[in-house]
């Protein structure tokens, strides 16, 4: 396990009462949206485009998210193909009273870069830029 989060903070947020499941601990479904949504951000940015997630992959819960923590979503941009984007994504956290920092999750996330009607797109590249197809 990495010992600093790898990637660009792409959203950090509070772990609330209302995201739990029966069992008191935050909701996987919760903490999997948050994933994507920073993904996406990421992607948008890179792709100076609309975005749409068409897969998700390698999805492994570590440790459980507490009401209280401080909850931290780091992407970065693995690979570009013609018009998708491979994000890995890992969460960390930071428990509530202790400070103790963690990371809980990690999965990879593929999006597609689409135009208003929403059909897939060339991904915009920046000068320079190089990556594999």
């Amino acid at each position: 396990m990495p010992e600093q989060p790898r990637g660009e903070l792409v959203i950090q947020t509070i772990a609330m009462p209302t995201d739990t499941n029966p069992n008191g601990d935050i909701f996987g479904g919760w903490l999997t949206s948050q994933m994507d949504l920073g993904s996406g951000i990421l992607a948008a940015k890179t792709a100076k485009a609309r975005v749409v997630t068409v897969a998700m992959e390698g999805m492994s819960f570590l440790q459980p998210v507490r009401v209280g923590d401080t909850v931290r979503c780091y992407a970065r941009v693995e690979r570009i193909g013609r018009t998708s984007m491979t994000i890995p994504v890992e969460v960390w956290v930071t428990r509530y009273m202790t400070g103790e920092e963690l990371r809980v999750t990690h999965g990879v996330f593929t999006l597609v870069a689409v135009d208003d009607s929403g059909k897939p797109i060339p991904v915009k590249r920046d000068e320079g830029m190089t990556h594999p197809e």
